[in-house]
């Protein structure tokens, strides 16, 4: 190690970048931060992923923005690692790279009809709802009078909670006008919400299933036949360690004793069904479901194997959320099986070799996989922050382009048009004010050309 800086880039704003920053400043005597993103926008999923009805858990980007506010700290906004920088190139520019890029694709079904009109990633929904530039202009039939959210994990709990809401309950949150819109003229009244294996396993957390129970205009339906715990999954529980399945199982029966309200929507939760095939003349008009038994496998897991039992339901839109995984960046290893950049405790390593990368990292979805929730990316990104500051201490970073601002003539010269975190502030501040015309905590900009003109105004006063 030498008495220059610890020069360190981040490739990705959202919370797992926004960790590992944190940790560096808090543990690092003397470290200089860029923070990439391939947007004008940081926050990642936090922006982009968190329902709008959820403001509270937005509310994280504070710590976020006392980070940015470090004297070594850059925003490099609206730039993007394989277009306008190389992996080798900051490579030599900075001691060490941290890839925090999530997981950014979906995991498909793998059934005939998957490709049919109506059939949709979840992910598309949520950028769309949440005004994310890259799915501002999909379209989603909700002319359809029946849908289905295939997953049980909170991605899908929101999918199905924003179909389910009234316009009414969204106005005043930050989803986008268009979807809102988009909304109020919905028909959809029915929405099964459907997962392969049992109430035991659900991903979902207790208070999202609470909230669907607390729409405004839509009842929630539950089979009682469908709660009756099975010996693998009572074995589970028993431990004690399921505290989330046990006050899952408690609100799920509360919901199957519950009359039904007579409320213009429903919520029917199906558990034990697996989609086999989505069919129409052109476009989905009904899911073939097949029913499961649970079993454990010879590890141990529980897993759910078909019954051989086969039932069609009609319904006219689909959103899939049954897992996602990171995209290959050329010139890093990947592991296609996993879909994550190999690592070991974040420390990247070389295929086929397994040693470590000299001054390579990975933090978040991109190091494990997409599990846990947004406070899960703190320890995750400390444990490899701590790697990188042992291999610091001990000498074994490749050495860095000693002048920090060549990296800023090097873009200016190819004219990307670096957002910086003042640039970022005055994007903010636009969005906040017409927010609240509307009563509003913000109204997103959605395209990354208007988000431009509108930082440029603001540079020149």
């Amino acid at each position: 190690m030498t008495a220059d800086p610890l020069r360190v880039a981040i490739v990705g704003a959202g919370p797992s970048g926004f960790y590992a920053a944190e940790f560096l400043q808090r543990q690092a005597d003397s470290v200089e931060i860029d923070l990439l993103d391939r947007l004008p926008t940081p926050f990642g999923l936090v922006r982009g992923g968190v329902a709008p009805d959820h403001p509270k858990i937005k509310a994280v980007t504070r710590v976020y923005e006392k980070c940015a506010a470090h004297p070594s700290f850059r925003f490099l906004g609206n730039v993007t690692v394989g277009r306008d920088l190389t992996v080798e190139e900051l490579r030599r520019h900075y001691h060490a790279v941290i890839w925090a890029v999530g997981a950014e694709t979906d995991r498909q079904l793998g059934i005939p009809g998957e490709a049919l009109p109506g059939s949709h990633a979840a992910t598309e929904f949520v950028g769309w709802y949440n005004g994310h530039p890259d799915f501002r202009d999909r379209s989603f039939d909700l002319t359809q009078e029946s849908a289905a959210v295939i997953g049980l994990g909170n991605v899908a709990m929101d999918v199905t909670r924003i179909l389910a809401s009234s316009p009414e309950e969204l106005a005043g949150t930050d989803i986008a006008p268009y979807a809102l819109e988009a909304l109020r003229a919905s028909r959809v009244r029915t929405i099964y919400l459907l997962g392969r294996r049992g109430p035991v396993q659900a991903a979902f957390t207790n208070p999202e299933l609470k909230e669907l129970g607390e729409l405004a205009v839509t009842d929630v339906q539950v089979d009682p036949a469908e709660l009756e715990v099975d010996p693998a999954s009572a074995a589970e529980l028993a431990d004690g360690s399921h505290r989330e399945a046990e006050k899952n199982l408690h609100t799920l029966r509360g919901f199957a004793a519950r009359p039904l309200g007579g409320k213009p929507r429903r919520i029917i939760l199906r558990f034990l069904v697996s989609p086999t095939a989505l069919e129409g003349a052109g476009r989905v008009e009904r899911i073939v479901l097949g029913r499961n038994r649970l079993e454990r496998d010879a590890s141990g897991a529980i897993q759910a194997r078909p019954t051989g039992e086969m039932k069609s339901v009609p319904v006219g839109l689909v959103f899939r959320s049954v897992g996602y995984r990171g995209v290959a960046i050329p010139g890093l290893p990947f592991d296609e099986r996993r879909g994550i950049i190999p690592n070991e405790g974040g420390r990247l390593l070389d295929i086929p070799s397994g040693t470590a990368l000299p001054g390579a990292y990975a933090v978040g979805w991109i190091k494990r996989g997409p599990t846990g929730v947004i406070g899960t990316n703190k320890p995750d990104a400390g444990e490899t922050a701590e790697r990188l500051l042992e291999d610091w201490r001990a000498g074994n970073l490749p050495a860095a382009e000693p002048d920090r601002d060549a990296i800023l003539r090097l873009l200016a010269d190819r004219r990307v048009d670096v957002v910086s975190w003042a640039d970022w502030r005055a994007l903010d501040a636009h969005e906040v004010a017409a927010g609240a015309a509307h009563g509003a905590p913000r109204c997103k900009v959605t395209e990354v050309a208007e988000m431009l003109a509108i930082v440029r105004k603001a540079r020149q006063g």
